[in-house]
């Protein structure tokens, strides 16, 4: 065949292979394309990747250190604890230990609120170990409390001292029926009362948050105020436990949470507080300062009865401006026990305190030291004492807030009815809660990256002679020739400036300009 002929098959043959190829690619193409339409119609999500491995932090997750919320608080050494010897530890020992007993009783089954709470149920241990001593020694009970808890100064946030001020049971003249003299009724709880989350029939309401009165079965209004109440809307329901004679002895009986009523043939009836009518407190001794009719410094209890005996009408204005109600329990006590405090056991003169329930656990010791005027008005005595937390009341908020219990009577009245003074407060903490032995366990940080650099950079020190005799120089001083210093890194040379080359410019060429 002439070569001419053969090329021309070549090209031929080539060029139907090529067509072949592209229709091929083309089919391809299309069934490629079908098969994505496909897998679209039918799978609406695309296909999911393996998840990644969490990233690992770089510290292990710890429980934090003691924290209690608005609160600053430092730990302190016994020894640095002012006043801490001179106490009766074996009366603070055996207030501890009346405390135990709800607590070992909640054993295995904690109070769910409490572990929110800093010190949680962490006082279990040590109220274990109570429960095994008997103590009769002042010495052994100081020493008790020193190998248990360790001591926590604390305050409120950006204060340096806590505040304190004193309660009572009053002790009434009454009536168990309503007469001309004794015409003022102590009520018991309502059966209309209402607090969301609770039972109406509650043995234990919250003295906090709002209170409604139940119309029918589902609607809810805010209960009466002490106004309305006085004016007579729950008369004549069969709530009266009681009567007094003044309804001062009342509001007293009121702020205090508890009173003792003494009736004119021998028999006392017994009364703890048992609800509000969910309206906050009002101190009607700030009133009076507020409106200038007693000074500040000269504020009491006394002070306040005092005004209010001297005018009838005033003291009715007053008492309604603390629209807040306080409902009674009768409680089954003689005349020899304690009221009764909020953990629900008999308070104790003198050791037991009340304090904000929201913040710290009943059961806790707290050390209270400064000075109070209990042996008049005007002095200072010395009180450096271990109290122990058992009560609380609405009016008691903060990391470092008491009320001291005095007991019963007019005398403990007087004290407690003038006490408004700042206090250092010492909180003891369980040993299995030290904030510095938790701090402890806490993982040390990396070091600095200065420190790092130094240590690549090993730099002599300016201030000291570099060259000395080599027979002289020990091996611990050639080691202190150069030492790493986390001063400044030595910076790289910076780079030299190259001017560049300046090139001739080119005269542009003048194009025409586009007609759109």
């Amino acid at each position: 065949m002439a070569p001419e002929a053969r090329i021309k098959v070549f090209l031929k043959t080539g060029a139907t292979a090529l067509c072949a190829g592209v229709v091929a690619l083309s089919s391809f193409s299309l069934g490629a394309e079908a098969a994505r339409r496909h897998y679209r119609s039918h799978h609406h999500h695309p296909p999911q990747l393996p998840a990644a491995p969490p990233r690992a932090l770089p510290y292990p997750q710890l429980p934090l250190p003691f924290e209690i919320p608005g609160a600053q608080y430092l730990p302190l050494a016994w020894a640095d604890v002012k006043g801490w010897s001179d106490d009766n530890h074996l009366a603070a020992y055996k207030t501890f230990r009346a405390s135990c007993k709800p607590i070992n009783a909640q054993t295995g089954a904690t109070e769910p609120k409490a572990e929110s709470k800093a010190i949680g149920g962490s006082l279990s241990e040590p109220c274990r170990v109570a429960k095994s001593l008997e103590l009769g020694d002042d010495a052994k009970a100081k020493t008790f409390f020193e190998e248990n808890f360790a001591p926590l100064r604390i305050s409120r946030l950006g204060e340096p001292d806590g505040f304190v001020t004193g309660y009572y049971e009053p002790v009434l003249e009454g009536s168990r029926t309503q007469t001309d003299v004794f015409n003022v009724p102590v009520y018991r709880r309502p059966s209309n009362l209402f607090v969301r989350g609770y039972k109406q029939d509650s043995v234990s309401l919250p003295n906090k948050g709002p209170v409604y009165r139940k119309i029918g079965r589902r609607k809810l209004v805010p209960y009466y105020d002490r106004g309305e109440i006085e004016d007579g809307k729950i008369a004549g329901r069969g709530l009266e436990i009681a009567w007094l004679k003044d309804p001062t002895d009342l509001l007293f009986a009121q702020i205090q949470g508890s009173a003792r009523i003494k009736f004119d043939d021998g028999g006392t009836v017994r009364l703890n507080y048992d609800a509000y009518n969910g309206y906050p407190y009002t101190a009607v001794g700030r009133v009076l300062i507020e409106r200038g009719i007693i000074p500040k410094e000269e504020m009491s209890m006394q002070k306040i009865r005092e005004w209010m005996a001297q005018n009838p009408d005033g003291a009715k204005d007053l008492r309604r401006q603390n629209r807040s109600y306080i409902f009674f329990r009768e409680v089954n006590l003689s005349d020899k026990e304690e009221a009764v405090g909020a953990q629900g056991i008999p308070l104790t003169a003198g050791r037991s305190i009340a304090v904000d329930k929201a913040l710290h656990v009943y059961g806790t010791p707290f050390f209270i030291e400064g000075e109070l005027p209990i042996e008049s008005e005007r002095s200072k005595t010395p009180f450096h004492r271990l109290m122990i937390a058992q009560d609380t009341g609405s009016a008691i908020i903060g990391p470092a807030r008491a009320d001291l219990y005095f007991g019963a009577g007019a005398d403990a009245g007087r004290v407690s009815g003038r006490l408004r003074h700042p206090m250092h407060f010492v909180m003891l903490v369980p040993k299995g809660l030290d904030p510095s032995a938790r701090a402890a366990r806490l993982p040390v940080p990396d070091p600095r990256p200065s420190e790092k650099i130094a240590k690549l950079f090993p730099q002599t020190d300016p201030g000291k002679e570099t060259a000395k005799p080599a027979a002289a120089s020990g091996p611990a001083e050639t080691r202190s020739d150069t030492v790493a210093i986390a001063g400044p890194v030595p910076l790289p040379a910076p780079r030299p400036v190259i001017e560049a080359d300046r090139e001739p410019q080119r005269p542009a060429k003048k194009r025409p300009h586009r007609q759109q």
